[in-house]
This record gives C-alpha cells, structure tokens and sequence, in this order.
C-alpha cells in the first residue's frame, strides 16, 4: 500500500470520528514512529512529514556516511560506496536523507501499524467522550430510543453516542418505543475498561428541579430559589420554593397561570402529581404546608427526637395521609420530621367506640397500619364503609378485609 493511499483511508477514517487535523496528526506519528522502531530499532534518525488534509505523507531516514567497512550501525550509519548510489557527490562525514517507502516495512508491519492507529483512535475517541459526558453530569440529556430490553433501555444520541436507562432509573409508567426521544439527567459516566458506560436517569430528585429550572425562567435567573424536592416517581413529588423578593409569589410563579408551566413537567413524569410549596424556617408551618393538601389544626415538635405531632380533624386525617400514605412520607421527607398525625375531637366519638389498636390479638399490626393510612382508626370509622370501598383504598384482600369486619362487628354485637 502506497504511503498516499494509506494516508487518504486514515483522513476517511479521521471524518467519521470527528477527530481534528492536530490530533490525528500526533496520532499517526505516535504510530509511525513505533513501528520504525520495531523496524530498526529506533526512530531518532527518522523524520516524518504528514498533511492528513492533503492525504500525503513521507518518511525520511538520515543518515551519516561512513568508510566503506566501518559501519557499525546500518540504521544510523551508510557506507560511502551505498550514498554515492544516491548522489555521487556525497563525501564521509556528510548527512544522507533518504525516503522509506510503506513497502519497505513489510506487509506485516503495515497491517499490524493500521490496527494500532485504529485503536489509538478509539481509545481517544472514548477518552474524548468520557470528558464530555462527565462534564454533563446533573444535566438534563435528551436521546432517541434505539433497542428497548427488559434490564434497560439503550438510547443513541445525535452524535451516535450510546445511552443506558436502566429499568431502576426510569418512572413505572414509562413505555417506550423504537425512535421516540427520550429526557432524563445524566446520572453517572464509568469507564468499563476503554469504554465509557453513560447512565441516566428518570427518577432522581435532581431530574425534576432540572425541569423546573428549564420551565420556571425566574429560577436561573436567581428570582426563585428550590430549597428541596422529594418524589416518589410516577406518583407524587413535594417541591419547596423560596423566593427573596417581596413581589414575587413563588408557588404562582412555578404554577403558571392555570397550571400552565407545570404541566408540561407533570407530563414528562408520567401525570406525577406535583406540589409546590411556601418554603419557610419556621418549621411548624413548613410541616403544616407540607401536609397540603389537608388542613392542620396544630403542629407540636420534638426537636431531640426529630419527630412531630399533628393535630387535624377527623375529615382532615386521609389527606394528610394520603392514598398509601404517600403524602406524609413526603412531608417527611421534604421536612425532615417523623410525623405522627392524631385526631382533634377524638374524645366526640361515639363513647363506645374501640381504637384498632385494641384489637392486636385478633388483628394483624400491618393489617392495622393499612386502614390507619386511609385514616380509619376504630371500629367504627371501618364500619363506616362497605367491604368493597375499603378493598378499593387499601392494599388488603377482600378475604381480609371481610374477616376484619366480621371481627369489629362481633365486638359490637357482645
């Protein structure tokens, strides 16, 4: 293969990896210079030109003319009688540049030289992308769905650049197509071995204010600050705003007008329910806005234990709780509080009334702690219902939940 020809299959190779005139330049003579020296054992004496844009190269050894029989070594040194084969003019003493042909390597040392320059071109083009995908790191990414697997989704992006989205990362709801774009944030990039593995992912805290960012100008612009975001994917999420102007209502501004900017946010996380909320330091109120959207009569704290005391009515208790009581883990959660909600005006039930919690005998405790979500602590807030409606708004059994029923009835029965 003729020096040009190789030159020209490395400048095609060069346009389809994006790789600039400057750095396949140092490449091709890193590898050049390795295989002269495999060649002659070293490649001080070698001189390597290379235009890739013009698709030419040469490669010239010099050497010093010797006495005939004096050479020691044939790399560095040429005997009189073979430089005046080149020009006759050539004394001893004198410097002889003569051009290596590709050829002259041997076909081995070429095949072996184009492998080496293909993999030094990957590893740099994975080395270029581990740096420029680490640099996005916390961003939010956009890519096209390529090939959907049960473990994952692998995503290509504009530039050919492979994705994962693995099945813990993405929102339940989600479903997927061949060709459909997907956005999620770039979680973490790992080098497996020369390979850079980019994961993104769907369901992170950091997802949603990134989104609220891209939605909500006046949060880049430094007008509305997020204090704290919790979710549970797919279903619900607490967002707490702050904003340091007086003019400015953050939750209106995060709202939109008739909810015009979140939904596009509540849309990309599959119809998760978002609220947005007053951030304040007074904690008592943090807890009592972060329970929206039920109406809290009294908040009590213990600030050793962490822990806080409720205080609603009755009508109230089920949607602080929520349906499977997501809303007061992520009151929890976005406060930093346990909380424990207890009825105001208890002690107004009916007096024959029995707590759930007398019945552990009889009743499993996690049986208890599933009607104690919906907000249905004694018998008779259960027997309230019919059978059907508690199957609907627990996670129970209709085998259970009759059996509870039949357990609460005979204790009015007595």
């Amino acid at each position: 293969m003729e020096n040009i020809a190789l030159i020209e299959s490395f400048s095609e190779f060069k346009d389809s990896k994006h790789i600039d005139r400057v750095t396949l330049m140092a490449i091709l003579e890193d590898v050049f210079r390795n295989a002269l020296k495999k060649k002659f054992g070293s490649d001080d004496n070698f001189d390597i030109i290379i235009n890739p844009d013009k698709g030419d190269m040469e490669i010239w050894r010099n050497r010093i003319v010797v006495a005939d029989g004096e050479v020691e070594d044939s790399n560095s040194e040429i005997s009189l009688s073979e430089a005046q084969k080149i020009e006759p003019d050539f004394e001893v003493g004198e410097e002889v540049s003569e051009e290596v042909k590709l050829f002259q390597l041997g076909r081995r040392a070429i095949l072996a030289l184009r492998q080496n320059l293909i993999t030094k071109i990957h590893e740099h083009d994975s080395t270029n992308l581990y740096k420029q995908f680490k640099d996005l790191v916390n961003e939010v990414y956009s890519a096209e769905v390529h090939h959907v697997r049960p473990k994952a989704v692998i995503l290509i992006d504009d530039e050919g650049n492979e994705i994962i989205l693995p099945k813990e990362k993405q929102i339940p709801s989600d479903y997927f197509k061949k060709g459909e774009q997907v956005k999620g944030i770039i979680e973490s990039v790992e080098l497996k071995g020369n390979k850079p593995q980019i994961i993104m992912s769907r369901t992170s805290e950091l997802f949603l204010e990134k989104l609220f960012e891209q939605e909500i100008p006046e949060i880049p612009d430094g007008l509305i600050t997020i204090k704290k975001v919790v979710r549970i994917p797919g279903e619900k999420a607490k967002v707490a705003v702050d904003s340091y102007s007086d003019n400015i209502d953050p939750v209106g501004a995060c709202v939109g007008m008739k909810g015009s900017r979140i939904h596009g946010i509540v849309r990309e996380l599959g119809n998760e329910n978002i609220d947005v909320i007053n951030y304040t330091t007074n904690k008592q109120l943090l807890i009592t806005r972060a329970l929206s959207p039920a109406k809290v009569n009294d908040v009590k704290i213990n600030e050793e234990t962490q822990t806080a005391n409720v205080y609603l009515d009755v009508q109230e208790v089920s949607k602080a709780i929520g349906r499977g009581g997501q809303n007061i883990k992520l009151a929890s959660l976005l406060t930093g509080f346990e909380i424990d909600v207890i009825r105001d005006g208890l002690q107004t039930l009916e007096e024959d009334d029995v707590e759930l919690k007398e019945f552990t005998d009889e009743i499993d405790e996690w049986v208890i702690a599933e009607f104690s979500k919906i907000g249905l602590d004694t018998a008779k807030s259960v027997l309230k219902h019919s059978v059907e409606e508690l199957v609907r708004r627990t996670d129970l059994e209709e085998e259970t939940v009759i059996e509870v029923v039949n357990i609460l009835k005979a204790e009015f029965e007595e």
